[in-house]
């Protein structure tokens, strides 16, 4: 991706001479404009697509659970004192219309719909068999899931605002949903760049685009979705139909023209849509060339504009900094992994910078965290080879460092 747009800026002040945000402040004010946003369209998706959203309206059971008194065992179900007489069998899955009375029983599976009358299941390893006749000491009850003894039907299981976990989809497919209302913030993408290419090996001159590849999987990582990405070439013009074209998303990322380079335009079209910009340049490496904005007004901000830099690893940085804190804070997420914070002890040979946040890559071997190398801000073989970014503020000394888990 573009080299000469990422022109170091960190040290100096903004475009309109405020100084850049330190990491730890960008990352504070994405999370803040995402909570102002809120949490995005409401959409209605199948199960397997609503993974990863937000619950639109309480989840609540279309039916009981278990909706049916159900075997807990392998064994007999039986009915009143032994011993008992076995009458059959039943297999979970098949109808019957078996009635046991006392001192009968039948043979059951797991998950089987218990028979009337029926009081307990007495498990195999406690039977004794001869023929059809059963002993075994049972308790009055043991071994049988009553019918809503876990939910009742109609009952409120999860409240609006509850993250779409794996968990989650189970349960709402075990209540008898098939699709779930969801918010999901829609992210469409602007790829910049007179040099990029999209298939096949680069002439001279050509760069294969190695932004827009990542942006899938990093905004699905957040709980958004990428509803469109469009590579449009250098151009002011260009620039400003490109954010207009995009306003009917929730973020618009745009990717390789938040430097100040000739080729990069994205601030000036943001001036030219009245954008409101709350980080210029973020104080870190790589990646400083970062920037966040909104259209809209204080009331109603949207769509938020996230600048990532030009270099993929740079751009990277600048997703974990300000996209997915951004992202979170739509769809009332935790600052949790992948962007979780925790401690580990960093060896070998690295160094802090004297004012920006430097994130190098590294590979977590039990409590030890080992810098992989290769992570300048056009390389990705590091991030590819790594765990999680070491995060070292100005002035670290290690070798305690706070890590941020790289999106898997």
């Amino acid at each position: 991706m573009r080299v000469h747009g990422d022109i170091d800026r960190s040290g100096g002040t903004t475009q309109d001479g405020r100084p850049p945000l330190s990491w730890a402040e960008a990352r504070a004010a994405a999370r803040d404009i995402g909570r102002r946003c809120g949490p995005g369209a409401r959409l209605r998706e199948p199960l397997a697509a609503a993974a990863g959203g937000v619950l639109a309206e309480d989840l609540r059971a279309r039916v009981a659970a278990p909706s049916y008194d159900a075997a807990a065992m392998d064994g007999y179900a039986v009915a009143g004192r032994g011993p008992w007489t076995v009458r059959g069998r039943v297999l979970a899955g098949r109808p019957h219309e078996i009635e046991l009375a006392p001192g009968q029983a039948v043979e059951i599976a797991t998950g089987a719909r218990v028979p009337e009358g029926a009081g307990s299941v007495l498990p195999y390893e406690w039977a004794e068999r001869d023929g059809d006749v059963l002993r075994g000491a049972v308790e009055p009850g043991r071994h049988v899931r009553r019918k809503g003894e876990e939910t009742a039907a109609g009952s409120r299981v999860l409240p609006a605002g509850t993250v779409v976990t794996p968990a989650v989809l189970g349960l709402a497919a075990s209540l008898a949903h098939d699709d779930l209302p969801v918010h999901r913030p829609r992210v469409r993408a602007v790829v910049s760049g007179d040099e990029l290419i999209s298939a096949g090996v680069p002439a001279p001159g050509a760069v294969r685009d190695a932004i827009g590849p990542m942006l899938a999987g990093l905004v699905a990582s957040g709980g958004g979705v990428l509803a469109g990405a469009r590579n449009v070439r250098d151009g002011f013009e260009t620039m400003v139909s490109a954010l207009a074209d995009a306003a009917d998303a929730s973020v618009v990322v745009v990717c390789g023209a938040s430097s100040a380079g000739p080729a990069d335009h994205l601030r000036g079209a943001l001036a030219e849509l009245g954008a409101s910009v709350l980080v210029d340049g973020v104080r870190c490496r790589p990646g400083h060339p970062q920037l966040l904005a909104f259209l809209g007004t204080e009331q109603e901000p949207g769509p938020v504009v996230v600048g990532l830099p030009g270099n993929p690893n740079a751009a990277l940085v600048a997703v974990l900094t300000l996209l997915l804190p951004l992202l979170r804070g739509m769809t009332g997420r935790p600052d949790r992994d992948p962007g979780r914070l925790v401690e580990g002890l960093l060896t070998g040979h690295v160094s802090a910078h004297e004012r920006d946040t430097r994130l190098v890559a590294v590979r977590v071997e039990g409590d030890r965290v080992v810098p992989v190398g290769h992570d300048r801000p056009a390389a990705l073989r590091g991030a590819a080879l790594a765990d999680a970014l070491a995060v070292l503020p100005p002035g670290w000394r290690g070798p305690e460092a706070e890590l941020l888990w790289l999106p898997g």
